[in-house]
């Protein structure tokens, strides 16, 4: 773990790192801009008991005070959910809201790095970013996956983007992609993309033996597990294009562009679809959860291993 005291880490989370048991680590942008009280109270402590019925620790990670918080408590759950003015972090904005004291919610990227900080090496997350269509702007979640030795579990990279394009980033980076029970990359919202994996894998252990394998090597990126939503909650590709092209049009014509683009076409598609795309998100986070947790098990000790 750190030396520096820039780092508060839960007592918790503190004892299963010192002890090599399995910990996960959860972001906190589904707290404070993914959902609305208390529904974001109520899917963060579920998530977290998730992770602990699978036998790890969950460790959400958030900035307050100065410090980056590893493990929350209650009274940070609320005043993340409850606050107006919470910083969005990622790694651009980690400097400026610790220096200003501000409350943050870290998002993928900045999750991801807070993790390879204090040694934990899996992420559970919703959907990760990537490039946008036209190719210029590009998520911090990128980067980040060719920086940090971090497994990054989630139901693959967010609708809107440019998957193709996205996928081609990775393998250009050396970020490998498995998909659980799949050979595609899924959609977030749907099953499959057409875009292939690197490689499909049947269980989590066999994905933690190529985990640990990448990084006995020697690499320092990440792993991208990929874990598609079930058939029953999962939207079909041809009604999540068509609430996709009403939402991006309905964007257009309001002149709504930039970082405040992807959360208004979120809150469309879930009126849209009559909530079933926020039902979906709310799976795909519990799945992918669990999933985290099961994997922690098999790589506990593996940043020892790969000598991060």
């Amino acid at each position: 773990m750190p030396k520096s005291d820039l780092f508060r880490i839960h007592p918790k989370v503190a004892h299963a790192l010192d002890t090599g048991e399995p910990v996960v680590a959860l972001e906190s942008t589904v707290i404070a801009h993914g959902l609305p009280y208390p529904q974001n109270v109520a899917i963060a402590r579920e998530l977290e008991a998730i992770v602990r019925e699978e036998g790890a620790t969950p460790a959400t990670i958030a900035l307050a005070d100065g410090h980056v918080q590893v493990g929350i408590d209650d009274p940070l759950l609320e005043r993340l959910a409850l606050a107006d003015d919470v910083a969005k972090v990622s790694l651009a904005h980690v400097g400026l809201v610790l220096a200003r004291r501000q409350l943050g919610a870290t998002t993928v990227a900045a999750t991801m790095w807070a993790a390879a900080r204090v040694g934990i090496p899996v992420f559970a997350t919703g959907g990760t970013g990537g490039v946008h269509p036209g190719g210029v702007d590009i998520s911090a979640d990128l980067p980040a996956l060719a920086a940090y030795p971090v497994t990054v579990v989630s139901a693959g990279v967010k609708s809107l983007l440019d998957i193709p394009a996205t996928r081609e980033w990775l393998e250009t980076h050396g970020i490998p992609v498995l998909g659980l029970g799949t050979d595609e990359l899924p959609g977030f919202y749907t099953r499959g993309t057409g875009v292939k994996v690197d490689a499909r894998v049947d269980t989590v252990e066999e994905a933690a033996a190529i985990i640990q394998a990448h990084w006995r090597a020697g690499f320092r990126t990440g792993v991208l597990m990929t874990v598609p939503l079930a058939a029953e909650d999962a939207l079909s590709p041809q009604e999540l294009q068509s609430a996709l092209a009403q939402a991006e049009a309905e964007a257009r014509e309001q002149g709504i562009g930039g970082p405040a683009l992807t959360p208004y076409v979120l809150a469309a598609l879930a009126r849209i679809t009559q909530g079933r795309s926020v039902q979906a998100n709310l799976q795909l986070l519990r799945q992918n959860a669990r999933i985290a947790a099961q994997l922690a098990h098999y790589l506990r000790g593996a940043m020892i291993t790969s000598g991060f």
